[in-house]
């Protein structure tokens, strides 16, 4: 079906809500939280007074009864301003609750579902580990059957969200037996928060995303309940990398909101900084980098809406998604260096967000797939 790019007048309502949020509480408070490399507990719970957790999920479970694109299109506006709020939204919902509401039983989801789309409580997605990265195949983390329960060893690491004071729940994939050839069963299990010889490491000292939590997390005799187990025993590498899939839908809404304002900064400097007796944005090579940057964030917003498109329709997505997140992630950080360029020194001060939003790009082409990684996804699904 073709792709209508025009938004329905409550989508619409729900991206200027967004967008006045985001810049109304939000920018002025997110450059302390980010320099003290603070969670911003207080903007996430208003996040979550306002349903944002909750987009894409039933009213039955306490979410706000929409779909992919409403999240995309909160997180392109947080995003606008913040990537570390915007992240924070983006696992909380993508990586955190979506699990429990593709794979979970119905206990599972009256038990969890509620509180994560509230925002009372986040969720995290225990997928990578220290000799992983892109071979998720490969985990070493086990769980081993004994009675009713399952127990946990293992580690995993960079993990959003897993550390926070409303932290409530890691979901860890695991090995937890081996086919006839010899290759892993991967499965899905739910590990609470505060359950005994589950251990969550400091914070991580990164370049960007400062007001966002990443841990390492670590799992000695982790003993939880079998009922934890999360979608069928052997299939939790399967389930993740469906998350995966639509997680890349938002990764590309967020990287499309961080290229955005960079022109939206640069575009405001443009006018306001003299420099010869006159703006700077008099000046046309600074018009080609600023319509160029308006190119780009432009056609990475149709891109991560045809995917979110598809998938809301029940359509294949994995390719659309995959060019999304490679095409979004890398042009966000080409807008954040020219932004960067455009503001010269102030450019490289703290005080200006064009700074952190350079600091927050590159993790973009990396996070939830790298560039390569999309790059063989594509052309997998080219036939090759």
């Amino acid at each position: 079906m073709p792709l209508d790019h025009r938004l329905t007048a409550e989508l619409e309502e729900l991206r200027r809500t967004v967008e006045a949020f985001a810049h109304d509480v939000v920018a002025p408070k997110i450059g302390d939280y980010y320099e003290r490399h603070e969670f911003p507990y207080e903007i996430v719970r208003q996040m979550g007074e306002m349903g944002l957790f909750g987009l894409p999920f039933p009213e039955e479970y306490g979410g706000m009864g929409g779909d992919y694109l409403a999240l995309g299109i909160a997180l392109e506006e947080l995003a606008r301003v913040d990537s570390s709020v915007a992240i924070t939204l983006e696992a909380g919902v993508s990586l955190g609750a979506m699990p429990l509401y593709r794979f979970g039983t119905e206990e599972q989801k009256r038990e969890w579902l509620p509180r994560l789309c509230g925002g009372e409580m986040l969720g995290a997605f225990g997928l990578t580990e220290p000799d992983g990265g892109s071979d998720a195949g490969a985990t070493r983390t086990t769980a081993v059957r004994d009675g009713d329960s399952w127990v946990i060893n293992g580690s995993k690491c960079f993990i959003t969200n897993s550390g926070t004071d409303i932290t409530g729940l890691v979901t860890v994939t695991a090995v937890t037996g081996r086919k006839p050839d010899g290759s892993p069963l991967i499965s899905s299990i739910i590990v609470p928060s505060g359950t005994p010889g589950f251990t969550v490491g400091a914070p991580y000292s990164k370049v960007g995303w400062n007001a966002s939590d990443t841990r390492e997390l670590s799992f000695a005799d982790v003993r939880v309940p079998a009922a934890n187990l999360l979608g069928e025993e052997g299939r939790g590498y399967a389930q993740f990398l469906r998350i995966l899939d639509e997680g890349r839908i938002a990764i590309a809404a967020l990287a499309t909101g961080l290229a955005q304002g960079c022109v939206d900064e640069s575009v405001g400097y443009a006018k306001e900084r003299r420099a010869f007796g006159r703006p700077i944005g008099a000046n046309q090579a600074i018009q080609f980098k600023l319509a160029d940057m308006e190119m780009r964030a432009h056609t990475s917003r149709l891109a991560w809406r045809d995917a979110a498109s598809r998938l809301v329709h029940g359509e294949p997505f994995k390719k659309e998604a995959a060019l999304a997140k490679l095409y979004s992630s890398e042009i966000a950080v080409d807008n954040a260096r020219e932004a960067t360029q455009i503001h010269g020194g102030y450019g490289f001060m703290n005080e200006y967000p064009v700074a952190r939003m350079w600091r927050d790009a590159k993790i973009l082409e990396i996070g939830e797939g790298t560039s390569e990684v999309q790059r063989m996804l594509i052309a997998r699904e080219l036939g090759f």
